[in-house]
């Protein structure tokens, strides 16, 4: 492992995960949630964040976390590990709504000064609401990257599919 993606559902712990993966492993580590969001949750323009991610990937060790479609095949092409994180849905479910409520709570800034909002917490439109989007998001994603393991075009990849948050500290623990 030493071009790694993680993927998965908002709320899985891709994030937690990747810096912890990238800590162990004395590798960089690009959120690319941090990338894409702007101030104000603006998008960053698509020729730039592909070109951010693009410099970011370009080493011969790193670790990447998100799921974003307009670079997800730059990132396969140069990764030799893909980690998805596959947990439950309530599981998921319950990590998002705890950690949407600590950020909320603690006024936390996510990237370039933007923070959650109550409204966010209670909505239930999931392009405001990321527990919302979570929740309906859970079937897409795990069809999406089971599918992926299986396609002959990744066979240059390495998957590691994990299921629990006892998974995920006994990859922790072996690297």
């Amino acid at each position: 492992m030493q071009r790694i993606a993680v993927v998965g559902n908002s709320g899985s712990g891709k994030s937690t995960l990747a810096e912890a993966l990238a800590t162990r492993l004395e590798i960089d580590h690009t959120e690319i949630d941090g990338v894409y969001h702007q101030a104000d949750w603006q998008p960053l323009a698509e020729p730039e964040f592909v070109g951010r991610i693009d410099a970011a990937t370009a080493g011969d060790r790193w670790v990447v976390d998100g799921n974003y479609s307009a670079v997800r095949a730059l990132i396969w092409s140069r990764a030799d590990t893909i980690v998805w994180l596959d947990l439950p849905r309530l599981v998921v479910l319950r990590q998002i709504v705890w950690r949407t409520l600590r950020r909320v709570g603690r006024r936390q800034e996510l990237w370039n000064g933007n923070r959650e909002r109550w409204r966010n917490f209670f909505s239930l439109d999931p392009q405001i609401s990321v527990i919302a989007w979570s929740w309906q998001r859970h079937a897409h994603y795990r069809e999406r990257y089971s599918a992926a393991m299986n396609d002959p075009a990744n066979s240059h990849l390495t998957f590691v599919r994990l299921r629990s948050r006892a998974e995920m500290r006994a990859l922790l623990a072996s690297c």
